[in-house]
């Protein structure tokens, strides 16, 4: 099976990048070649960019491929873009979305597949649904042969989840607890979240490739863990050996110390649901997580560890969130004292 990753060096990508190489799907990486390193043995890379028209048109001219994945795209005019490009060329087109695009709060606490999608409050997933909607039209009206993939909140050994932190400098979340700083969580820690591993979500992305079934379906793929935001921090703090100083805050009280985080709390990580995945399962039987959040945080850190040029601190975030909590505490106080 020939297959197409554009992108395929991320987060999320690369870990179904390598177990699509093991399994012997002939995988071809089309990127600009920023991310080398997380190129596994065995891919063929295609050096382009995918939003040069004329470079894609000669690239891709006597190519045809058996699944094209699109990890990377964000708004409907990329969408309209790759219809362009792969019409006729390709059996199954994957697109990956996100489950931010449900409903936000959810009217129940428990989402699949057919959950209205509904997420007004933040610009992430407001696009990813125009896309999921213009795929669905294509596919109906013309047939394009779409497969929608929303992932949860997904990390690897390069990252460290948490609702309140920097996805730019991970390490900022250690570094605070390390050093006895509080950390922010959001309402009473009491709202339930699902953190998937990348080697999981890669065992569901790649039972899909080439599945005819799968036509003009949509799947989201999730692990069966679910935690709380304190029981996280909780893990993370084991881990290391030092248990964390948190200090709840309410999402409405974080944006303003703290307004890029604004779109991301009340359009995801506020919100207390779990996902319901029986739907992959049925399509993937061989799909089951089994990387624990323990386990998972454990490799994180262990790499970050053997890295320690990966360990830089957000200090924008860092002072945002020294701030919010000198402030809180003080009004804090002030209610005590009364």
């Amino acid at each position: 099976m020939k297959v197409l990753f554009i992108g395929g060096t991320g987060l999320i990508s690369s870990a179904a990048s390598q177990l699509a190489v093991a399994e012997g799907i002939d995988l071809y990486l089309l990127n600009r070649g920023n991310r080398d390193a997380f190129v596994p043995e065995g891919a063929n890379v295609i050096r382009g960019d995918i939003n040069n028209r004329s470079e894609m048109e000669a690239l891709l001219q006597d190519q045809s491929f058996d699944v094209v994945v699109n990890w990377i795209i964000f708004s409907p005019e990329e969408i309209e873009r790759d219809i362009h490009y792969f019409t006729g060329k390709t059996k199954q087109y994957i697109f990956i979305s996100t489950v931010a695009t449900y409903e936000r709060p959810p009217s129940y606490y428990i989402v699949d597949e057919t959950t209205t999608q509904h997420n007004p409050v933040w610009d992430y997933a407001t696009n990813k649904i125009a896309c999921e909607k213009r795929l669905i039209e294509e596919y109906e009206e013309k047939n394009f042969p779409m497969t929608i993939v929303r992932p949860s909140h997904t990390y690897g050994e390069t990252a460290i989840p948490f609702a309140i932190t920097s996805a730019a400098h991970p390490w900022t979340l250690i570094d605070r607890i390390l050093n006895g700083k509080k950390m922010i969580v959001p309402g009473d820690g009491t709202s339930l979240w699902t953190i998937t591993h990348n080697t999981d979500f890669a065992k569901g992305l790649v039972g899909l490739l080439g599945n005819p079934e799968t036509i003009g379906q949509a799947f989201h793929i999730t692990s069966d863990e679910v935690k709380t935001w304190n029981q996280y921090l909780t893990a993370i703090g084991k881990v290391l050996g030092v248990e964390p100083k948190m200090i709840h805050m309410t999402s409405e009280c974080i944006s303003l110390f703290i307004p890029e985080m604004k779109a991301p709390l009340f359009g995801d990580a506020a919100n207390s649901y779990i996902v319901d995945n029986s739907k992959i399962k049925a399509f993937v039987p061989e799909f089951k997580a089994t990387t624990s959040f323990e386990e998972g945080i454990q490799q994180s850190i262990d790499y970050f560890k053997k890295h320690p040029e990966k360990q830089t601190i957000d200090q924008e975030l860092n002072a945002k969130m020294d701030k919010a909590i000198a402030s809180y505490e003080e009004f804090l106080s002030t209610i005590a004292s009364k």
